[in-house]
């Protein structure tokens, strides 16, 4: 059985993003609907965690009713922190800090994240537009400031000089940090809501999801097939694709049953709902349902906001099976396959593996090897697709695993309990096996595994 430690990793193998492919479709725009008028922003490529970051603020309502708190004359207006409650400015609850993505110039009219003087890589909820061009400073400074969104058109630029003309009273009514805040018609006295500049809503104007060329794979720490099978895991990237980042939690299962949305993302494969276990603005996992056709080109299609993207054909064939063998397992342009001692739960490793022990597999001892997309089981009321497992089940198809060009014995083949769709096999060293790094081939019925895999094998000395 596998440990919780692993079923951890396994979990989280399926749900992170990986290599992301080139993108070709539109980039998204966005609305700042103030109380002096609009500005139109497009959010640029450069920055992908940043506009990622900038989007799950705006999506849940982050940056409605918050005010511009901050403006330097001839420099910035800042905002993002501070929504406008009840009368009262109050904080706008922070994420995790974003990475620092310079890169683009902090020019005239473009849109950047503000963070802590003291941290390049402290930004959270906070942006804010660049008057003039500031790049001779704000390039370099603390790291280089995030530059992640440029103002469409000279209207919206009227608008932001119009905001910066808004007077700062010197000395402010307000403490810090809205002590450079500026304030409509203000005289004297208390500040009214009618005194603050407000955002009153941030929002998509290009709501289509567009999935990039080529942007369908299988899941790429399983082999990165351009083909899938009933119950694959696949990759989808492209733009527009989601508001939100994140994978599946337990919450959003119903009695072991996998999401077909996710924060209002749903995908469907020839024209069957797939399981969406992560999604994000510029990529999406999902899994195929068990339904589709066992061949021939499958449609996919993303849906998010109720718009739908232009489909994209996907190879279907009866299984597409791939072993564990994520990228740092790569060494030297050689695929190290993930196995696991079955005795002690650590990793297969011949010392290059960055951060991994030597341990090399011995002949005669049991690995543990992972996989996706082997196909049904028995009994065939266990489903491969979009259910948690429950109760034991061994693979319906023949397997051969060879080690060295030996055949191994599997002495288990199945899913995994308590998680979706991911396999294990038990498999023993043949006791013959050779030193080296050994190849790894393995056939599913009538169909070879396309991967090349290697293993470290240490064997006795004689």
């Amino acid at each position: 059985m596998i440990n919780a430690r692993l079923a951890c990793a396994i979990a989280i193998i399926l749900c992170v993003p990986y290599a992301l492919v080139g993108q070709d479709s539109p980039a998204p725009i966005v609305r700042f609907h103030t109380t002096l008028g609009d500005m139109d922003v497009t959010l640029l490529p450069n920055a992908p965690l940043t506009v990622a970051n900038f989007l799950n603020y705006m999506n849940r309502g982050a940056y409605n009713n918050s005010v511009i708190h901050r403006s330097v004359p001839g420099f910035i207006i800042q905002g993002g922190g501070f929504q406008l409650q009840n009368h009262t400015l109050v904080a706008i609850p922070a994420d995790a800090p974003v990475i620092n993505e310079p890169g683009v110039s902090n020019a005239r009219g473009t849109l950047a994240m503000a963070k802590l003087g003291s941290d390049p890589n402290s930004a959270t909820s906070q942006w804010f537009f660049n008057e003039g061009d500031n790049s001779a400073n704000l390039n370099a400074q603390n790291g280089g400031f995030t530059v992640f969104g440029r103002i469409v058109d000279s209207a919206g630029l009227a608008i932001m000089d119009k905001i910066a003309s808004v007077p700062v009273p010197t000395p402010g009514p307000l403490p810090s940090p809205f002590d450079q805040i500026p304030l409509l018609n203000y005289t004297s006295g208390s500040v009214q809501d009618q005194n603050y500049v407000v955002v009153l809503s941030v929002t998509s104007l290009v709501p289509f999801p567009s999935i990039a060329s080529n942007g369908v794979i299988g899941a790429s720490n399983f082999g990165g097939y351009p083909a899938a099978g009933p119950g694959s895991w696949i990759e989808i990237y492209g733009s527009n694709l989601a508001g939100t980042t994140r994978g599946w939690a337990g919450s959003d299962f119903s009695n072991g049953k996998a999401p077909t949305s996710l924060d209002g993302v749903s995908v469907t494969i020839a024209g069957q709902p797939a399981y969406v276990s992560y999604v994000s603005p510029s990529q999406i996992n999902v899994q195929v349902p068990a339904g589709v056709p066992a061949s021939g080109l499958a449609p996919v299609v993303v849906t998010y906001n109720n718009e739908s993207s232009v489909p994209v054909t996907l190879s279907l064939r009866p299984y597409e099976g791939g072993l564990l063998a994520p990228s740092t397992f790569n060494v030297a342009g050689k695929q190290y396959v993930a196995a696991i001692h079955a005795s002690t739960g650590f990793y297969v490793t011949n010392g290059n593996v960055p951060g991994l022990p030597a341990a090399p597999a011995v002949p005669g001892e049991t690995l543990i090897f992972y996989g996706v997309g082997f196909g049904p089981v028995t009994p065939g009321s266990i489903p491969v697709a979009g259910q948690i497992v429950q109760g034991q089940n061994n693979l319906a198809t023949a397997l051969q695993f060879n080690i060295g060009q030996i055949p191994a014995q599997v002495a288990f083949a199945g899913l995994v309990q308590g998680l979706v769709g991911v396999y294990q096999f038990n498999v023993v060293v043949p006791a013959n096996a050779p030193n080296g790094d050994l190849p790894v081939d393995v056939s599913l019925g009538a169909l070879t595994v396309p991967q090349t895999l290697f293993l470290p094998v240490r064997a006795a000395v004689q």
